[in-house]
């Protein structure tokens, strides 16, 4: 898929990307390699194959679920402007 000119300069304006109109070659080369790589790999069939999370299948390695902070919440609360039943009171955005 051979990009044109204009196809260039209206991608670079929805990217608000200014680029140097000797450029415009280059890129219009560039994207379309791209755009045929993607409609390439669009070709591919995956009806039978099942995504991955991980194309390794690795797990991720897990820490001990652990307290590592004290509960400090009486001391935050105590220095906020408002606070009513444990709760933090903030002025009312949408009415």
């Amino acid at each position: 898929m051979a990009l044109t000119k204009q196809e260039v300069h209206k991608i670079a304006y929805l990217a608000r990307l200014k680029i140097d109109e000797s450029d415009v070659p280059q890129y219009a080369r560039q994207l379309s390699d791209i755009l045929d790589f993607v409609a390439q790999m669009d070709a591919v069939d995956t009806a039978g194959v099942e995504p991955l999370a991980h194309p390794l299948g690795a797990t991720q390695r897990l820490r001990p679920d652990e307290v590592t902070e004290t509960d400090q919440r009486e001391h935050f609360q105590a220095i906020a402007p408002q606070v009513e039943n444990g709760l933090y009171l903030v002025p009312r955005v949408i009415e």
